[in-house]
């Protein structure tokens, strides 16, 4: 049986990659900051609550304790938790801005990382996906082309560059686990009002997919639906 730990999974992206891949015979574990919510969402995907905060250490450490008690190592993480920032025009973000939304989005990730790194290293073929964005891509919001073009947010798209660089230098690091990030797309959640082109089955396509890769499958990459990304 596949042990599958997810951030943030008590609604949108998280919750619909919980539901997919619990429907695949993974036993997944929902994590969310809020108790009655987590359990909520568990209790409706017919998979496993654990309260976790990704901007806490205990919580993060409580929650690794209580996996390693529960099932003894971690086969998949998906690092989905994350928030949208500030929302301010460039010019007026402040470095606490920036330091809330990095603590979510690139610490957090590091939190729960380090703390589970011992059970996923007990897994025959661990797998990590870090839930990124096109808006972390340097390529993407330099062409006047593309959609991302046009979304000016310093700490969220930052935040997101730095991911993709986090999970590369994971991957490296530990070549026994296929570390790679993720671009979900446009996907209509609560990130953005619910203004997404994607439904949230469409978005959790690239993330269901990067989580069952197994052994034989790529480190170190960005992709998308349609495969790796030029960064």
């Amino acid at each position: 049986m596949t042990t599958t730990l997810i951030t943030g999974a008590n609604k949108g992206l998280g919750f619909e990659a919980a539901r997919r891949l619990t429907e695949a015979g993974h036993t997944v574990y929902v994590g969310a900051r809020d108790a009655h919510r987590g359990r909520e969402a568990a209790d409706r995907l017919g998979a496993r609550f654990v309260q976790l905060d990704v901007t806490d250490e205990d919580s993060v450490r409580a929650a690794a304790e209580f996996v390693h008690a529960d099932a003894g190592r971690l086969d998949v993480l998906v690092n989905n938790a994350g928030i949208v920032g500030a929302r301010k025009p460039v010019g007026e973000v402040t470095g606490a801005d920036m330091l809330t939304t990095y603590d979510t989005n690139v610490f957090g990730v590091v939190r729960v990382t380090h703390a589970f790194l011992p059970l996923l290293e007990a897994s025959d073929a661990p797998v990590v996906v870090n839930v990124g964005s096109g808006l972390g891509s340097p390529a993407a919001c330099a062409d006047p082309s593309r959609v991302e073009f046009q979304v000016m947010a310093l700490d969220y798209n930052s935040s997101k560059t730095a991911l993709v660089m986090v999970t590369a230098q994971y991957a490296k690091a530990f070549p026994a686990i296929r570390f790679n990030a993720v671009d979900p797309g446009y996907t209509a959640t609560d990130l953005n009002g619910h203004r997404g082109t994607q439904t949230v089955e469409e978005g959790t396509e690239i993330i269901v997919r990067m989580a069952s890769i197994g052994a034989d499958g790529p480190t170190g990459g960005f992709f998308d639906k349609t495969g790796p990304v030029v960064w």
